[in-house]
């Protein structure tokens, strides 16, 4: 075609089958020179929706415009006729720009059942006309139309299942949420059943089971200026009464998964149980079929769980030894959630009753596959167990409770449940370290936080919250409470006492907030080992000084402890002044995980707990309750080591009448022998019992150096008299007596200053 002029030509191709024929178009070579999206100059507009070719084409919708060097998918007409409509503006056209066949088909292969009046794509499918067939797009395999609502609706008999196999898929796809062109099938037999699924873009393998009788399936595509060249579907259906029926899931807690064959959920009600058996059970199952059960724990901010299984039937022969026949394959790990679904845990077959199993998280999974061979099947019955995500030996009613016994592990970890997430609200949880006969238990916290409204030291009667308690339990089982612990005052190093070789810790936390929780380190140590225990016991004295190991040097950056025991007389009591304190750690920012020093005022309550650069008012001084007070210094491997303390202690005598020394502003009375001794024997800021020795000890002091000095210089004069009277008795016999007396003399008032002194 030749156009010398330049001038636009359009040429339009009609093709008009039988009625009971439809129009394919397939292109074999394509090469217009326009470009999408405009396709200027040279393009094809194609008409596939003409119901009567009398009607110009303006008013029939339009199906897309071609352009390009891309062959273009088979278009399919929706009625008898098909248009395609040439345009160019080129000089010289030439066959070479675009070729192809055309074919008459049967349209009947789009008529899958009763049609449903006034509509253009809509189908009614009866088990009892048909069984099996096709279903189909209704230009499939050409490109769909714009604008279209089709339904296919199966009806079955009771006691029939429908299977929907997608042999081909592709819709326009906007998305996971299918906004635009997509298949809806419903679970019964019309829109107001259950929602199966969703469908666009391009499917692979996509089987669809009704759970009865009853199918319905919805196709819809938008009106739209953009053109697409999707293909639709193609899909084969059949009714059967050979499916697995569904009661083996109705009778237990699951619920069967829509749209598959036999698959199954079973979500649990916090902690529940109950049993899962294969198809039709006790029965033999039937050949080639595959069933999927998915058993899921909670999992959420509150409770985290693990499913155990335990079988009680197993009858699933195999062909083969390898279990690649008939099998029945158990997932642990959540392999389903990244499709590997190859990395099982378990491929089980034969007769032998299969051990008990536990997910390692909140997810288990089976595959039965019946293969070609038949058996009974199984029984199992699953339990919804509570996982805390705390290391040890869980107690067996699933409680939050953990053991750790010496005999099975020395040392480890331990820590809140689910750390480091968030521990649970309204929770109470017990960990028990149960050591050998003659051990001691040691515990170190590496990290502690738990919910706290106040900002505040965070020990004993200010913890009414979330918080953590720690007893250490005598053989007999008598329990002793060491401290209660909150917000961020980590607990000290524990070092259980000779004979204590179990000790508590347990965690309670509210109904309100919540936070990260702890964790901690445990130990068991013989108690003959060096690092217990570099105190002593003190009696008979009525003051003294306790020192930290190495002071004034720092102490030693590793486990160590040391417990003074200070025992004096009835009726008395210990007074305890730190005249000096630098202890690693910081009490209300994270209390004093590495090292800690522990005063007992009363050996049956609680201790205070002291760490930090200096001590508050009321921990600088503290005054036992009885005659016997316990202190307890405790570093852990993880110190970093500081200067340590001082400290002094004093007997006090009880009541109000003196017949020893009283303290002039803290009127304690103390034993005579705690007066002039440089120590703060009356408290920190009572110097009463020193005051009037200050100028005595100076005078004293000052004279022994004066006599010390004039002793030395009185020394080294006798000497020289000595030699030099010798060197004069040579000389001169006569002087002799008279050096001889010297010494003498001088000697006197020596001996007198040393008398005195």
């Amino acid at each position: 075609m030749i156009n010398q002029q330049n001038y636009s030509r359009q040429c339009i191709y009609t093709f008009i089958a039988t009625e009971d024929e439809r129009v394919q178009i397939t292109f074999t070579h394509f090469a217009l020179r326009g470009a999408k999206p405009m396709c200027n100059h040279e393009y094809i507009d194609l008409y596939m929706e003409i119901e009567d070719p009398s009607v110009e084409l303006i008013r029939t919708p339009f199906g897309g415009r071609i352009c390009g060097r891309n062959i273009p998918v088979s278009r399919i007409s929706m009625y008898e006729t098909l248009v395609l409509a040439f345009y160019t503006d080129r000089t010289r056209v030439t066959p070479e720009l675009f070729g192809g066949t055309y074919e008459f088909i049967d349209a009947a292969q789009y008529v899958m059942g009763t049609p449903t009046p006034n509509t253009v794509c809509s189908y009614t499918v009866y088990s009892d006309q048909k069984r099996e067939g096709d279903m189909m797009s209704p230009t499939y395999p050409g490109v769909y139309p714009k604008n279209l609502r089709c339904s296919y609706n199966f009806f079955g008999k009771r006691g029939q299942r429908l299977r929907l196999e997608f042999m081909d898929f592709d819709l326009l796809y906007g998305g996971p949420h299918c906004p635009f062109d997509f298949v809806k099938i419903y679970d019964g037999e019309s829109e107001e059943y259950p929602l199966i699924n969703t469908y666009c873009g391009q499917q692979r393998n996509l089987v669809v089971f009704s759970s009865s009788e009853n199918l319905y399936v919805k196709f819809v595509t938008l009106q739209r200026n953009a053109d697409n060249s999707n293909r639709g579907f193609k899909s084969a259906y059949e009714f059967s009464e050979r499916f697995v029926s569904l009661d083996f899931i109705s009778k237990t807690d699951g619920e069967h998964i829509r749209g598959t064959q036999c698959d199954q959920k079973i979500l649990s009600k916090r902690g529940s149980s109950g049993l899962v058996c294969s198809p039709n059970y006790p029965y033999p199952y039937h050949p080639d079929v595959i069933c999927r059960y998915y058993i899921y724990g909670m999992q959420d901010a509150q409770r985290l769980e693990r499913v155990r299984l335990k079988f009680e039937k197993f009858e699933i022969p195999s062909s083969t030894p390898t279990c690649t026949d008939g099998f029945l394959r158990i997932y642990l790990q959540g392999q389903e959630e990244r499709y590997a679904l190859d990395e099982f845990d378990h491929n089980l077959c034969g007769q032998d009753l299969p051990q008990s199993l536990k997910s390692e998280g909140p997810r288990l999974v089976m595959i039965f596959k019946s293969g070609s061979t038949q058996g009974q099947g199984f029984k199992a019955q699953y339990l919804f167990e509570a996982d805390y995500q705390v290391p040890g030996t869980a107690s067996p009613n699933g409680s939050c409770q953990f053991f750790y016994r010496s005999e099975s592990q020395k040392k480890g970890e331990f820590n809140s449940p689910h750390y480091p997430a968030n521990y649970p609200s309204s929770i109470q949880c017990e960990y028990y370290f149960l050591g050998l006969e003659g051990e001691q238990v040691n515990l170190v916290f590496n990290y502690f936080k738990t919910k706290m409204d106040v900002e505040a030291y965070g020990y004993n009667e200010i913890c009414q919250e979330d918080w953590l308690e720690i007893y250490e339990v005598w053989p007999s089982g008598r329990e002793r409470k060491l401290g209660r612990y909150c917000g961020r005052t980590a607990p000290g190093p524990i070092m259980s006492a000779l004979g204590v070789d179990t000790v508590k810790v347990l965690l309670r936390t509210d109904d309100k907030n919540v936070a990260s929780g702890f964790t901690a380190t445990y130990e068991f140590f013989p108690a003959d080992t060096r690092y217990v225990d570099f105190g002593r016991n003190i009696s008979e004295l009525t003051e003294g000084v306790l020192l930290s190991p190495g002071f004034p040097g720092s102490y030693s950056p590793s486990l160590q402890v040391c417990n003074w025991f200070i025992t004096v007389r009835p009726h008395h009591k210990i007074l305890l002044s730190f005249v000096f304190f630098q202890i690693e750690g910081d009490p209300e920012r994270r209390g004093c995980p590495g090292a800690v020093v522990r005063v007992y005022p009363e050996l049956s309550e609680p201790p205070m707990e002291l760490c930090g650069e200096s001590l508050a008012n009321h921990s600088r001084e503290i005054l036992s309750s009885s005659n016997i007070m316990k202190i307890s210094f405790v570093t852990a491997d993880k110190a970093v080591g500081a200067k340590g303390f001082q400290a002094t202690w004093t007997e006090v005598k009880e009541g109000t009448k003196c017949d020893q020394f009283q303290c002039s502003m803290s009127k304690y009375c103390v034993a005579e022998s705690a007066k002039c001794n440089s120590l703060p024997n009356c408290g920190l800021d009572d110097y009463s019992d020193e005051v009037d020795c200050l100028a005595i000890h100076g005078i004293d002091i000052h004279l022994i150096i004066g006599l010390s000095f004039g002793g030395a210089i009185i020394t080294v004069i006798t000497m020289c008299a000595i030699f030099h009277r010798k060197c004069k008795r040579r000389r001169t016999p006569s002087d002799t007596q008279h050096h001889r007396n010297q010494p003498k003399m001088a000697a006197t008032p020596h001996i007198a200053i040393q008398d005195h002194v």
